[in-house]
């Protein structure tokens, strides 16, 4: 006869997951309250792109995760068949990062690529958890140095970076939890991106 014995339940490691969920929510209720700014901002990428523009993604680590999904929803597609549109998620380039940060230093690796890449009326997006990167606030000098619009999805602000883009995204709660709320935001910004994509297409077929 076997006997099964019942898995004791870890009361302390419980307690932890359960804080994680309570900031990931904290994070995600303070994303419901921008869901005004994650409609403008998707109505105007697909404008800009529309327009010819492009859309350059940035960001470290995990965010550079969060940046290279972003770009992959918009070359490819989000919500339904639609054109694909440029967008470039610059750490996804190994070899310009490496030699970059080689040659330059690792504070440049992306506000070099922004330079060669973005062109007025392009939009540049920044995640970052703490909005505190060095490369990333050069990146951001470079985009508007150009004439790129800049927006940045952060985790609590205000921040070093949110006070240098020109709109950005700000949540509460842990670095983990932000990050979350990050790859949420953006999935919001391509639903809306991909109905004004379809809606501005089918107007311009029926004039």
């Amino acid at each position: 006869m076997t006997t099964t014995i019942a898995p004791t339940v870890d009361d302390r490691r419980v307690a932890l997951l359960t804080g994680h969920v309570a900031s990931h929510r904290q994070a995600v209720d303070g994303l419901a309250r921008e869901l005004p700014t994650l409609v403008s901002w998707g109505v105007e990428l697909a404008d800009r792109l529309l327009r010819g523009g492009r859309l350059i993604a940035v960001g470290n680590g995990g965010s550079a995760a969060e940046a290279q999904h972003l770009t992959a929803e918009i070359v490819g597609r989000f919500d339904g068949e639609r054109p694909p549109f440029s967008a470039i998620a610059l750490h996804a380039d190994t070899s310009s990062v490496t030699a970059i940060a080689n040659d330059y230093g690792y504070e440049e690796v992306f506000a070099r690529q922004v330079r060669a890449h973005a062109r007025s009326g392009d939009v540049a997006i920044f995640f970052s958890t703490s909005g505190r990167s060095p490369n990333l606030l050069a990146a951001v000098r470079a985009a508007r140095g150009v004439g790129a619009v800049t927006w940045a999805m952060t985790g609590a602000g205000p921040n070093p970076l949110s006070r240098t883009v020109d709109a950005a995204l700000c949540l509460p709660g842990t670095s983990a939890a932000a990050q979350e709320a990050h790859l949420l935001a953006l999935h919001l910004v391509c639903r809306v991106f991909d109905d004004r994509v379809r809606t501005r297409l089918a107007k311009g077929r029926a004039s």
